[in-house]
């Protein structure tokens, strides 16, 4: 098993930059930047190339979100790039099939709408120069000539194989009925024939005619009920970013249906404490910080569903007088461990990267299939999985992120950006990894805000992860430590009421894998990649 050993240095630039969990997709983006490509062309080009190097985490089957930063008006945009269920699909579906307490992780029912191609396409279209063609290239040479599948890849590829792609059928991501082992080469036909397709017919080559066809005719194969319909009327929103100071930053996040308010509200938590007083990784701090997720997930899987569904009071809840109020339930010294979800008024798996262009536009950007390959549903012919997203639905009637039809789940994978308070960009972060997204924010901003780390550092600190164990809340959870958390941390942290565990060697990979990348104020740019990946940062 080898250990997760991080010695490497901030990459600085002068131009442009780009941070993503595969050299060679970083290579793609590269390449669009180089033919003056804006950071949006850069995204989609990398987005692209990470689902033929990346399969097992990320594809055109799922869904993408996105906050893009423009230089020119200094402000935030965000995409919602994610699909909605079946029309036919609701909890009495579920239970006329039998699923009255909710569906098997793999079931073709969690198959929602593929988000990802609207979701590129409506980018490239707001904030692209270069045509569609163009920015798919990189990936399309790749999936047809071939790519040599990474080491840490290659031991996610395997468990996804045995996980879902085996029992699900979807040979076209093996050879020969087996995961690419690190150092064979891969190639894709199906993807790059997907590709050819939209880069041809632009988004309508994927949600109508010969893919849709495809997609619907797996999905219902396996006991779905996706229809053609459902495909062809799906749409991508832009909508208002939101946000919340902490320290000297301003932390931007998508809204709900995604996760980011937890991250948001867990910082507005944590700015009441003064962490200077607690040096990193020591018990206080990290009690602090796990209590303060704690409550923001407990907010967090009552308040995040899909806004066309529930009223969601996003003022109050991001209120610094909310978080006064909910900061009191933090004990000092013990555990909180069934926190409940507030109410702020009175009547009521993935990749992430980013990148900077040469004019300082910036894009945060998350694809994600969900659970690694997501179902393992392969559309024959075309080369990629179909997402799970589905399964984060609530199934009790009356919740607000209650599975309907037509509806948009809660969803984990969240993009972040970070502003000045007057504006100017800070830069773009993410770190991935399901319902550790909003604790790997806390964290790495707080590194950035607290204690003044470089993004590098930043990202090679020691986390936290508190996780979901059965049937109980998120909030109830175990609490991972990694590797780098002493033991006498660690025994502090039991005897105030945690219950916690270490993780070691590759099995850091469940702290999520982050990017950052950080305009100075002299124009240089400052890049960390994540070690528990293996990708990279590289500038032009």
């Amino acid at each position: 098993m080898l250990p997760f050993h991080s010695r490497r240095s901030p990459v600085l630039s002068r131009h442009a930059m780009l941070a993503a969990s595969q050299p060679t997709a970083v290579s793609a983006g590269l390449s669009i930047l180089r033919q003056g490509g804006t950071a949006a062309d850069a995204a989609i080009a990398t987005a692209a190339a990470l689902a033929v190097t990346e399969p097992c985490s990320t594809g055109i089957g799922g869904d993408c979100f996105a906050l893009y930063y423009s230089a020119h008006t200094q402000k935030v945009s965000a995409l919602n790039g994610s699909g909605r269920s079946a029309q036919a699909l609701d909890l009495a579906r579920l239970a006329k099939d039998g699923y009255q307490h909710g569906l098997p992780a793999f079931h073709a029912h969690t198959v929602t709408v593929p988000g990802a191609c609207a979701g590129w396409c409506d980018l490239l279209e707001r904030f692209g120069r270069l045509d569609l063609a163009s920015v798919l290239a990189p990936a399309i040479e790749l999936a047809e000539r071939g790519f040599a599948v990474s080491p840490l890849t290659a031991v996610q590829w395997e468990r996804g194989v045995e996980r879902q792609i085996r029992p699900q059928g979807g040979w076209e991501l093996t050879l020969e009925g087996r995961a690419p082992r690190a150092g064979e080469i891969f190639r894709n036909a199906g993807y790059a024939r997907t590709l050819r397709q939209v880069a041809q017919l632009g988004k309508d080559g994927f949600y109508q005619g010969e893919i849709a066809e495809a997609i619907v005719r797996a999905v219902r194969e396996k006991g779905g009920v996706l229809t053609t319909a459902d495909l062809a009327q799906h749409t991508s929103t832009w909508e208002q970013p939101i946000s919340t100071r902490y320290r000297h930053l301003q932390v931007w996040e998508c809204p709900p249906n995604g996760q980011g308010l937890a991250a948001l509200l867990a910082l507005n938590l944590l700015e009441g404490f003064d962490l200077s007083e607690h040096p990193p990784l020591s018990p206080t701090r990290l009690h602090l910080q796990i209590e303060a997720m704690r409550l923001a997930f407990a907010d967090a899987r009552w308040y995040v569903a899909d806004p066309n569904f529930a009223q969601i009071p996003l003022p109050e809840l991001l209120s610094k007088a909310y978080a006064t109020h909910r900061r009191k339930q933090i004990d000092p010294t013990r555990a909180t461990l069934d926190p409940v979800h507030g109410t702020p008024t009175s009547s009521s798996g993935t990749v992430y990267f980013c990148v900077v262009d040469g004019e300082g536009n910036a894009c945060s950007f998350i694809n994600s299939n969900y659970m690694g390959f997501g179902t393992g549903i392969v559309p024959t012919g075309w080369g990629f999985p179909l997402q799970n997203r589905g399964h984060n639905f609530a199934w009790q009637a009356g919740h607000p992120n209650a599975l309907a039809g037509g509806k948009r789940p809660y969803h984990t994978i969240i993009p972040a950006m970070l502003t000045h308070p007057d504006g100017r960009l800070w830069g773009p972060l993410g770190v991935m990894g399901g319902f550790m997204q909003p604790q790997g924010h806390l964290q790495v901003v707080s590194a950035l805000a607290d204690d003044g780390l470089d993004v590098q550092s930043a990202l090679d600190q020691a986390r936290f992860c508190i996780e979901p164990q059965g049937s109980e809340p998120l909030s109830a959870g175990a609490v991972a430590l990694e590797e780098g958390i002493d033991l006498a941390c660690q025994r502090k942290l039991a005897e105030w009421g945690h219950s916690v565990y270490a993780v070691q060697g590759q099995a850091r990979s469940l702290f999520g894998r982050g990017q950052i990348i950080y305009r100075a104020d002299n124009g240089v740019l400052w890049g960390g990649s994540d070690p528990r990946a293996d990708g990279c940062a590289m500038g032009l």
